[in-house]
């Protein structure tokens, strides 16, 4: 494994926004979080909906997808000014970022599929718990446990690297292009968690305890991931989607390998089912979901319609 981290060059503080524009010639200051990633690719939002696809299929896609980074990305920027060393700070709050950016495209794909009512903030910030479609693993709160951030981090980065791997020949552009750049945003997030669950897990005596204990505390929602809904099975006959049982072989041999090296002991514990059939993809989630979004949508719902 590798790992590379991004230069960090000083702005201007007073307007930090402005510096990253004037510094690339982007157009749009918040260019950072996202904004560029379907122009790189040569794509477009309004991209047609491929021949054959329900649209309404393609936006609940997309809106898996999008969830999915974007409650996590919330989750992990919580570890700013919390986490254990201000390096780990600067990797947290990047890897946030990351999947922010990842999060803001494919809304923004899916608000335009659905009909163009809806934008990316209004569907990050006006959709009620119940419209999410995030899976479990990415709603947990770690409650500023390091070593469970990083079995989270190591099992949700093995995981969405699988499927982005596999979602490169999407039928669908947009969803392409997200994953050609998150290809190589997230084989970082997993080298990093990767490399500190071998420094914890085969570390001291208290730092192995802990390291074993956090796998085991997030070990239960991993059987969620490899769940298939009934939008994926439609959107796989399209060339669109893949199934995520699909990724279940890869995504264990890597966490068997990672955890063999860190001296963990691969987690016997059964993986909390679905209510009626449903979960996260079909809108039910665990309380730490609303929680989340409490937070995260305050200051949207409080000041309806503001701009910044």
């Amino acid at each position: 494994m590798s790992i590379h981290h991004t230069d960090v060059e000083e702005h201007d503080a007073t307007n930090a926004y402005q510096s990253l524009s004037e510094t690339t010639g982007h157009d749009d200051p918040r260019w950072a979080f996202g904004t560029g990633i379907v122009e790189e690719a040569g794509a477009e939002i309004t991209s047609p909906v491929p021949a054959g696809v329900d649209p309404a299929d393609l936006a609940a896609y997309c809106l898996m997808l999008g969830d999915d980074a974007l409650i996590y990305s919330h989750r992990l920027s919580e570890w700013v000014s919390n986490a254990p060393e201000l390096e780990e700070e600067v990797a947290l709050a990047n890897t946030a970022l990351d999947l922010l950016g990842q999060a803001r495209v494919l809304l923004a794909r899916a608000g335009h599929v659905e009909g163009g009512n809806r934008d990316e903030d209004a569907l990050a910030y006006l959709r009620p718990e119940a419209e999410f479609r995030n899976v479990g693993l990415a709603e947990l709160s770690d409650g500023l446990d390091f070593a469970r951030c990083i079995a989270r981090l190591l099992i949700f980065s093995t995981w969405r690297l699988a499927l982005l791997h596999r979602l490169l020949g999407s039928a669908d552009p947009v969803v392409a292009a997200v994953a050609g750049k998150g290809v190589k945003e997230i084989t970082y997030h997993r080298d990093y968690a990767a490399r500190w669950t071998l420094r914890l897990g085969d570390g001291t005596a208290e730092s192995h305890r802990r390291m074993q204990a956090a796998t085991d505390a997030v070990w239960p929602y991993v059987g969620e991931l490899f769940r298939t809904s009934d939008e994926e099975r439609r959107l796989i006959a399209a060339g669109v989607a893949v199934d995520p049982a699909d990724t279940r072989e890869e995504v264990d041999a890597v966490l068997d390998q990672v955890l063999d090296k860190a001296t963990l002991t691969r987690p016997d514990r059964p993986f909390i089912g679905t209510i009626g059939g449903r979960s996260g993809r079909q809108g039910v989630h665990t309380e730490h979901l609303g929680h989340a979004l409490a937070e995260m949508q305050s200051l949207a719902r409080r000041h309806p319609g503001a701009t910044w």
